[in-house]
């Protein structure tokens, strides 16, 4: 489903390279975890396959179930099924989420011809899919993670991804500044998504995580390239003996 072939991505304002040669192949029906310390080039993977126009790739490939999203803006790739989850969710204020949610399910439905929600079917939609994460509806009247606490932003982040249903999910540090009780909830909700027909991108720095939503495969990257793969153990691994012998052999 996911192919990403000698990626080289910079900052397109200061030319700093970042990305140095990634390849990863992610199937259909997996959840992939990335790894990595700090300054490896985790998010900035993240930004580049969501289009994000901070960064400029210089050389390689990104495939999406065999198509190149290169030349696609951020809004074709959301129409074609790839969704990030962001680290730190942005504030909107004057946008209740509710209504952030319908405009964003029914642009989505219209770039792929299909035809808009009536509100009986979108209030049905949300309110079972915020049940599932214990989200009291009257949170999605206020302006769209505006006040939300950091387990609140990361939820509301799940269930856009819950609703607008995606193939591709790339889920950046979801964990970051979650209490045990939301890194429950939040997985769960991730854990519902899982399909023979969906791929899922983990990318965490702890094995925290994984303990909840557990994967197929673990890659660790390291100055801008992926530095060695595995199964679940490798992230056991890490957690017990850290980046640094890793980071030694790499070197």
């Amino acid at each position: 489903m996911l192919e990403i072939k000698n990626l080289h991505a910079r900052i397109a304002e200061d030319g700093t390279e970042i990305l140095r040669g990634v390849d990863l192949k992610v199937k259909a029906g997996e959840v992939a975890a990335i790894m990595g310390p700090n300054g490896s080039g985790k998010s900035t993977l993240s930004y580049v396959l969501a289009g994000r126009e901070d960064y400029e790739v210089t050389e390689g490939d990104i495939l999406f179930n065999g198509e190149s999203v290169l030349d696609m803006d951020p809004a074709e790739r959301s129409a074609a099924g790839l969704f990030l989850a962001f680290q730190y969710p942005m504030e909107i204020p004057g946008v209740a989420t509710m209504e952030f949610l319908k405009v964003a399910m029914n642009a989505q439905r219209k770039a792929r011809g299909q035809e808009e929600l009536k509100i009986p079917e979108l209030m049905k939609r949300v309110r079972g899919a915020a049940e599932e994460l214990d989200m009291d509806m009257s949170m999605l009247k206020r302006p769209l993670n505006v006040g939300f606490s950091g387990g609140e932003k990361k939820r509301a982040e799940i269930l856009q991804m819950k609703l607008l249903e995606p193939a591709l999910c790339v889920l950046d540090e979801t964990d970051s500044g979650l209490d045990i009780d939301a890194l429950k909830i939040v997985a769960d909700g991730v854990n519902a998504m899982r399909s023979p027909d969906r791929a899922i991108v983990v990318i965490t720095h702890y094995q925290r995580l994984l303990d909840y939503i557990v994967p197929d495969s673990v890659h660790v990257l390291y100055k801008g390239r992926v530095v060695k793969s595995g199964d679940k153990v490798l992230a056991q691994e890490l957690e017990k003996s850290g980046y640094a012998g890793l980071v030694g052999e790499a070197a």
